[in-house]
């Protein structure tokens, strides 16, 4: 899944970003956010290529680290837009699920779908960067909820854990 994250489609996030790009929602945090869905994802049924694309589009038209309510909808265009111009390939279900977890991931605290909750999982997992210990009340999978998951991703989270994948980003 990692073959979906080209060079073309960073260059395009890159080229938009406004915040710091090794800052509290830049790429570090992609990166774990891209470690942790895919660690979700044979155990919830997620598929990993919505997984992939959603951990590095899901905050990238954030325009403050602070409160800002509508980047998951300003995110979810970006992709479309994107993917309209040929930047990744996914098929149509497929794109349905990316736009619905980028957008409602700002605001939504469940979703029928599995792709979808384990999204939401992989970037709730990675709020103790933020001061802020995830709590499985407001996780949406059992493999998200499950108390070695929250340690390990509390771990890696505090320790400021920069994937590899993030050096080619």
């Amino acid at each position: 899944m990692l073959d979906l994250v080209t060079p073309a489609l960073m260059a395009a996030v890159r080229a938009q970003y406004r915040l710091d790009w090794h800052g509290i929602h830049g790429a570090a945090h992609w990166g774990r956010v891209l470690d942790t869905g895919l660690a979700l994802a044979p155990e919830t049924g997620a598929r990993p290529d919505v997984v992939t694309l959603f951990a590095v589009l899901h905050d990238a038209c954030r325009h403050n680290d602070r409160r800002d309510p509508e980047h998951g909808p300003r995110a979810a265009v970006f992709a479309r837009d994107l993917h309209a111009a040929g930047t990744f390939d996914l098929d149509a279900a497929g794109l349905e699920l990316l736009v619905a977890a980028i957008h409602g991931h700002t605001h939504d605290h469940t979703h029928p779908d599995a792709t979808v909750r384990t999204c939401y999982d992989a970037d709730r997992l990675d709020l103790l960067r933020c001061g802020i210990a995830p709590d499985p009340r407001y996780l949406c999978t059992d493999a998200g909820r499950d108390p070695a998951r929250i340690a390990w991703a509390n771990a890696r989270s505090t320790a400021g854990a920069v994937p590899p994948i993030v050096a080619a980003w």
